[in-house]
């Protein structure tokens, strides 16, 4: 459990007059509470009220795993045969008085809202919990920095056992399955996403889904990956050569690693992320390139792989020592060749660390 966090969270409820906060995204609940679950299609919430204990709410065949993770306060289960949200507002009642209830607004369905103003029909739900939690997360402390780089690492041996099986005819989908197969044997259960793992001109959809195409001489491939590890994630591409690449593969490569380096070392506290941004993307510009790198420059990561904030130009925010976020920019010419280099860093007080450490270089494979 995050005592300090919820203390935080608490004070901010007081201040802003509200009386109970809602948390319902399953990531927001293992930051504050330490329980990680994924309850799919039923409920699982946090409730923290200032001055009151807090609780949680899982389905009954989650209560057992909830107890054995350390929370400390009531944990209160309910059965598939039971409504939920009249438990939930049972207990809210009988425990906190819930004249206004704080909502995770970026994540609570339409059909849980109204729900809840059903059961709750006096109760003010006008008051946006996101823009706490989100300050919140947005730096990280020391023991967090050393997770994630602990999850980097994991990256690193990720791109290690892809590159490795690499070879003419085989699949994209034949290197995914060899690369979370050969984790999943050293005791990484989880992936912070579906790895990517792009061939030839697969790799010019910057969200492309792997298949059966294969990998041939003289093309790049495309590895976008990340882990989860501790509860919390890494996320890292790069983009290798089979055989020789060709010239037009090169030069594309090339342009993106300026773009990367250039606001890698741009990253200090005091810069803003819009500026970031604008550094990538000016250098891919000058090449006559700017319309095919069609993303922001990154976006924040923690105890999931996309967090607030997002780097894009226009973005006032002030980069701070300890804040954590993606680098990645990318060109993508359709049907010919995509190319796209990320590190995630955290920021220091003068620069940034990376929390992979695989080579940005062109790797051309034989």
């Amino acid at each position: 459990m995050n005592e300090k966090k919820i203390n935080e969270l608490n004070g901010w409820l007081k201040t802003n007059g509200a009386d109970v906060a809602y948390i319902s995204n399953p990531a927001t609940i293992a930051y504050f509470s330490g329980f990680k679950s994924e309850p799919h299609e039923r409920v699982l919430a946090l409730f923290v009220a200032p001055g009151k204990d807090p609780f949680l709410f899982t389905p009954a065949l989650e209560v057992e795993e909830a107890k054995n993770s350390g929370w400390p306060f009531d944990i209160i289960g309910y059965l598939d045969s039971e409504d939920p949200w009249a438990k939930i507002c049972q207990e809210l009642t009988s425990r906190y008085q819930v004249s206004s209830l704080a909502l995770e607004k970026n994540d609570l369905s339409v059909e849980r809202y109204e729900a809840l103003k059903r059961f709750l029909p006096q109760t003010d739900f006008s008051l946006d919990v996101t823009p706490i939690i989100q300050k919140m997360q947005l730096t990280k402390t020391a023991a967090e920095i050393d997770t994630l780089l602990e999850a980097g690492n994991w990256a690193d041996v990720a791109f290690e056992i892809g590159f490795a099986a690499i070879k003419e005819g085989v699949s994209e989908m034949a290197i995914v399955a060899e690369i979370e197969y050969e984790l999943k044997k050293r005791g990484v259960s989880h992936m912070s996403f579906d790895t990517t793992v792009l061939a030839g001109a697969n790799a010019a959809s910057p969200h492309g889904v792997p298949g059966d195409r294969k990998v041939t001489a003289n093309e790049l491939v495309l590895f976008d990956l990340g882990v989860v590890w501790k509860g919390y994630c890494s996320d890292a591409t790069r983009t290798v050569a089979y055989k020789e690449p060709t010239a037009l593969q090169r030069k594309i490569y090339d342009i993106v690693l300026e773009a990367e380096l250039a606001a890698q070392a741009a990253v200090k506290p005091g810069i803003t992320a819009g500026e970031l941004d604008k550094i990538a993307r000016d250098v891919i510009t000058g090449y006559g390139y700017g319309d095919y790198f069609n993303h922001r420059l990154g976006h924040g990561i923690g105890t999931t792989v996309h967090e607030f904030p997002s780097l894009i130009t226009g973005n006032d925010l002030v980069i701070e020592e300890g804040m954590c976020f993606s680098i990645e920019p990318g060109i993508y010419l359709p049907d010919q060749v995509g190319v796209r280099i990320e590190d995630c860093v955290y920021v220091t007080a003068d620069g940034c660390v990376p929390f992979t450490k695989t080579a940005k270089e062109l790797l051309v494979l034989s």
